[in-house]
């Protein structure tokens, strides 16, 4: 179907133009419609092929593997989803990989046994073999394995301090790495010598595969070192052995041109900025102008949209530096610092979607001619049961007719209450990939 036969028209139904971009965007990210390009040729008679994953898209990526993959071909071996997470399969598709559930964003023993049973997997490799790993956002929690002298609780309760902390991923990824047996490279190292093959769906600003979960089959340049560093900026603690360990270098992992990686390759399956590119080309084909700011945009996320939403009403007012009517749109992974709640407040629920709506919709003050969404495009904004949240000329006055105040939903990080007494959720259940944030503003 031509994408402008389903498209709603953006002047009369931009609520639902918004969605369709969303849709367009997770479409083209879905593993399914991605995987057959990458997939390697199979081992020679003899030969086993062991698929093993992690992250939000796991099951819908060993899915699209299993419909793919010759059927008089021997298959196997485990991957690990978020609970909710499992898609079912496609029509006639026979179960040959073993597809689990665990939590995210904050570890569980399901993750540490899943975690287990895949070293199991990789003892008794050889040079023939081949292990086909699938990589996507969510696996560093997903795929939990403590370093020793570290407790489940304590890799809990650190996962936790550094969701709470405004840690950009790449500096919460450098500390998992160095307190995990399995991830930072270390699962590559237990696959050799068998032929390693790893196809990633990114959700990380720059695509970087030492970042995607933790990149727990690529080199990993960071140090420990670094890994103290932020711990002590956070001012997160960590038990006495694992910092006399992180001190002398014993928790360090696999670098760069080490042998363990010598028959690995690497392969980007979906990324971020492919999403945004697909939605900005369904918006054209509508007639309407798109721009993609960027797919690696960082930082806090209300202060993320100060600035979108300062560019939003130069061009709604002035017409630079765009000229209406279009969108914009952008993506990357902004954070979100959890404050103090103020004395007597009910804790507040949401995540950096619902967080970056809040802040634009205050930025914008009922800004005449400019719609948006934000969302998460795993389907989940942190840990509630929506993807993200709209924003309306409206939105404000809509709120303050039914006495709630953005500041003080703002002050407790709460966009979940906020959005939801609107009915501006936006709440699509798992889309079975992740590409990170999608945001897009209609400016007529």
């Amino acid at each position: 179907m031509n994408q402008t036969d389903s498209a709603p028209d953006p002047h009369t139904q931009p609520r639902d133009f918004l969605r369709y971009l969303f849709d367009v965007a997770v479409r083209r990210a879905l593993p399914l419609h991605n995987t057959a390009a990458f997939l390697p040729m199979r081992p020679a008679a003899g030969g086993r092929t062991l698929v093993l994953g992690a992250g939000k898209a796991a099951g819908a990526m060993a899915h699209a593997v299993e419909a793919l993959w010759p059927a008089d071909a021997a298959l196997d071996g485990l991957v690990v989803t978020r609970y909710g997470h499992t898609p079912e399969r496609p029509n006639g598709v026979a179960p040959r990989i073993r597809v689990v559930e665990a939590a995210h964003p904050v570890p569980d023993a399901a993750g540490l046994q899943a975690a287990e049973r895949m070293l199991a997997l990789t003892e008794g490799l050889s040079d023939q073999d081949l292990v086909l790993c699938l990589i996507s956002g969510g696996g560093s929690s997903l795929l939990t394995l403590p370093a020793l002298g570290l407790e489940l609780q304590d890799k809990q309760r650190i996962n936790q301090a550094l969701l709470a902390s405004g840690a950009h991923i790449g500096e919460m990824n450098c500390v998992r790495k160095h307190l995990s047996r399995i991830k930072g490279g270390r699962l590559a190292a237990a696959c050799a010598p068998a032929r390693a093959v790893t196809l990633l769906i990114s959700d990380v600003p720059g695509d970087d595969p030492s970042v995607i979960a933790s990149g727990p089959t690529v080199p990993d340049p960071t140090t420990c070192a670094q890994a103290q560093d932020i711990l002590r900026r956070y001012g997160i603690a960590v038990p006495p052995a694992i910092a006399a360990q992180l001190a002398s270098g014993a928790l360090e992992t696999p670098k760069p041109g080490d042998a363990v990686f010598e028959r690995n390759e690497v392969h980007l399956i979906a990324t971020p900025q492919q999403a945004l590119q697909a939605a900005a080309d369904a918006a054209r084909a509508t007639g309407l102008a798109a721009y993609v700011l960027s797919d690696a945009i960082e930082g806090e996320s209300r202060e993320v949209a100060k600035v979108h939403a300062a560019l939003a009403r130069a061009v709604a007012q002035t017409g630079q530096p765009f000229a209406t009517p279009c969108v914009i749109l952008s993506g990357g992974e902004t954070t979100v610092t959890v404050r103090p709640l103020p004395a007597g407040a009910a804790k507040g629920r949401g995540g950096r979607a619902g967080e970056f709506c809040m802040g634009l919709a205050l930025a914008l003050q009922g800004q005449n001619g400019v719609w948006a969404l934000a969302a998460d495009t795993d389907g989940i904004d942190g840990v509630q049961d929506n993807a993200g949240a709209y924003v309306a000329p409206d939105t404000l006055a809509r709120a303050q007719a039914l006495g709630a105040k953005l500041v003080d939903h703002l002050d407790r990080n709460d966009a979940y209450g906020y959005f939801e007494a609107l009915g501006d959720l936006l709440v699509t259940g798992p889309t079975h990939t992740n590409v990170n944030d999608f945001r897009a503003i209609l400016v007529l």
